[in-house]
């Protein structure tokens, strides 16, 4: 049993929370499980003593009054032009345009739940590499052994740039330097042979392209921290049984 100032919040409760929640233990599941419901009913009780206009019944989520707590006890202040500017001058990798790559590979299939099949997926694209390290003709061994239909143009990808391929293939294909790549790059396809022909690094963006978005970033940071501090002086404030914040590092949005 947890109980929030004079409010009980059942076992039953959490058990039907978890179903939100899911986590590597039964334990952990739980512990955010009554988290969440602990910090709705404090925010339950706060916007009861503030008679804001809603509906403060049982069935009600915390979402129901974070909003308008916000608005009423909450001061969140808006990033600077000069903030901006120095997150802009301290990140500047982020602010570039998408690169460019053209590429010739050989898929090699292997399930990602399939042990065996990876094992012999990554030997033969080892095997594959050790040939045309010799010299082999790359759309020969694409047409023979690659599962990507870009075999039947030799492999070749055409031009990539950000977003056009899966996340882990990408960012091995963005840090990776031109021509044959001494090792196969795994991805949750199995296993590419890729001979990288030319690539184009992203040029830098002016301040005024990216300023709209780097402002609505940072004021994002801003309020996500100004309304957990909010949040922690709500539990400050309250006697609570049964629950310690401080077994659960879950962050308190």
């Amino acid at each position: 049993m947890i109980r929030v100032n004079h409010t009980d919040i059942t076992e039953e409760q959490v058990l039907m929370e978890m179903q939100y929640f899911p986590a590597a233990t039964q334990r952990q599941a739980m512990l955010d499980a009554a988290q969440s419901l602990v910090i709705g009913e404090l925010l339950r009780q706060r916007a009861a003593a503030l008679s804001l206009p809603l509906s403060l019944d049982e069935t009600s989520c915390k979402e129901d009054y974070l909003e308008q707590l916000i608005e009423r006890e909450v001061i969140i202040p808006q990033a600077s032009d000069e903030e901006c500017l120095q997150y802009f001058h301290q990140n500047p990798q982020r602010f570039k345009t998408s690169p460019l790559i053209e590429a010739n590979h050989i898929l090699i299939t292997a399930a990602t739940d399939d042990a065996k099949a990876r094992v012999e997926a990554k030997l033969l694209a080892e095997q594959i590499i050790e040939q045309l390290k010799q010299q082999a003709d790359f759309a020969s061994l694409a047409q023979q052994f690659s599962a990507c239909p870009s075999k039947t143009t030799g492999g070749n990808l055409g031009q990539l740039s950000r977003g056009q391929t899966v996340p882990e293939f990408e960012r091995q294909l963005l840090s990776a330097t031109t021509g044959l790549q001494p090792y196969p790059i795994e991805s949750r396809y199995g296993f590419h042979v890729v001979d990288i022909k030319n690539k184009i690094d992203g040029l830098p963006l002016p301040i005024e392209a990216v300023k709209a978005k780097i402002s609505q970033y940072l004021n994002e940071k801003v309020r996500q921290k100004a309304i957990a501090q909010y949040i922690q002086t709500l539990i400050d404030a309250a006697t609570i049984d049964g629950y310690d914040f401080d077994t659960n590092r879950q962050s308190l949005l």
